[in-house]
């Protein structure tokens, strides 16, 4: 069969083309085969494909001698803890953001962690060599659905206060956690609004969730809340709206918590992993507060791998992925959400205080550059010119330029101390790019 590349985080496509039943039964006696064990959790999204490829990943699993057993429609999160408590490997069916249409396979240990490389590439070696066919019968699934209370137990748990105080919009992007984020947040005090908690197998992301927090803005502001919660279709992400109706993103939050963290002595060796995307004004922010900042590729897998092999215990993304390794052993939304919600709670600051104080932004703009053929690390083949662009920006500015793990565009991502600065170095190294990678070159 052709080859199939993990990207920054499992496999994702379209159902039935990129991500077809023959090739979920196979990644299934792929991933049976690498990973081990007699046993597999497995957990989906709302997507109406999400059934016809878990009994595709089912029947894989089983030939290959793995019993899967059944978490039902579960946030990702919520599969690692429950893959970690019964020393079993995990698999969620989701493609996160990305419309209903798409859909992705992605794994965990059985510890709860996500796979590393030399484990991916273990993957797609049996899969490059194995002819697709396919699923077979399709075997019983025992129901473990109760197991997420568990998970649900360990995320309130790290809440130090009561959110009586605090009215709540929660934007569930019509996703995993629909029917599990609003209980929640309730059982610990909270007045909790949800909107986009009605999933329908289409409607995941649609116009809603951490990718567009347009009607979560609305309600925030319509209901004088005091903050609005965005998660995305797995539920591993938080993006917010403040009582303003201002986005607050993955860097703000990170900065709020880091803080908090470190001010109680939860922050080990006073430092936060970010990924090469975290704004400039994240890392001066840091560096006011002696918080040090290790810098990490794109995507949580690689925050993990940082965090786990230094010890250190949290660290995150600008999308909203932020990982508590104290509590858990991955991103996850829920979590993120009550201690955010914990430091509210303790403090007298509204969110748009903290977030104001936490970091100032520096203007980021971005332009993704379609491409012909695949280019690995498309930085060192311009490091002339990124150079060059670097040295005109000065210390106030940064330059990112890096291939998709995704799809074939190369990102070309400037940050200057003004709009009109970054959009005219971005536009320049962008057109660098179409000229040297673009489709015919």
């Amino acid at each position: 069969m052709a080859a199939l590349r993990f990207g920054t985080d499992g496999v994702r496509g379209r159902v039935h083309e990129e991500l077809s039943l023959e090739l979920a039964a196979a990644l299934g006696r792929a991933a049976a085969e690498v990973l081990g064990g007699t046993h597999a959790v497995l957990a989906r999204d709302p997507r109406e494909s999400g059934l016809v490829l878990r009994d595709a990943l089912a029947a894989g699993l089983s030939e290959a001698g793995v019993t899967p057993l059944d978490l039902g429609i579960a946030p990702t999160p919520a599969v690692a803890h429950v893959a970690a408590a019964r020393g079993a490997f995990g698999a969620m069916i989701s493609a996160s953001h990305n419309p209903w249409f798409d859909n992705g396979i992605k794994f965990f240990t059985a510890e709860g962690s996500k796979l590393s490389d030399d484990q991916q590439e273990a993957i797609e070696a049996r899969l490059a060599a194995s002819p697709l066919a396919p699923p077979g019968q399709v075997p019983e699934l025992p129901a473990i659905q109760d197991d997420v209370g568990d998970w649900l137990a360990s995320v309130a748990s790290v809440a130090t206060a009561r959110f009586d105080r605090l009215r709540v919009v929660v934007d569930a992007a019509n996703g995993a956690a629909s029917h599990i984020v609003g209980p929640l947040l309730a059982d610990l005090g909270a007045d909790v609004t949800l909107v986009a908690a009605d999933p329908d197998g289409r409607n995941i992301n649609e116009g809603c969730g951490s990718t567009d927090p347009g009607v979560l803005r609305r309600v925030v502001l319509e209901q004088q809340a005091d903050l609005g919660l965005a998660l995305d279709g797995d539920a591993d992400r938080l993006l917010c709206v403040d009582h303003l109706g201002r986005v607050v993103d993955g860097d703000h939050l990170m900065a709020i918590l880091a803080t908090d963290l470190r001010d109680r002595g939860r922050l080990r060796g006073d430092t936060v992993v970010v990924t090469v995307m975290s704004n400039l004004g994240f890392h001066k922010a840091m560096a006011s507060r002696n918080i040090e900042v290790h810098v990490t590729p794109v995507g949580d897998r690689h925050i993990l791998e940082a965090l786990n092999h230094n010890r250190w215990s949290f660290g995150g993304e600008q999308s909203g992925h932020l990982v508590f390794l104290d509590d858990a052993s991955t991103g996850d939304g829920c979590l993120s959400a009550v201690h955010l919600l914990d430091v509210l709670a303790r403090s007298a600051a509204s969110l748009a205080e903290l977030a104001d104080a936490a970091m100032t932004s520096y203007p980021q703009v971005m332009r993704n550059v379609g491409i012909g053929t695949r280019v690995e690390n498309p930085a060192a083949a311009l490091s002339d010119e990124i150079a060059g662009a670097e040295a005109e920006l000065g210390e106030e500015g940064r330059v990112l330029i890096r291939a998709s793990g995704t799809e074939p565009l190369i990102r070309v991502m400037v940050e200057a101390s003004t709009e009109s600065e970054a959009e005219r170095v971005c536009t320049r190294l962008s057109n660098v790019v179409a000229e040297r990678f673009g489709p015919g070159q």
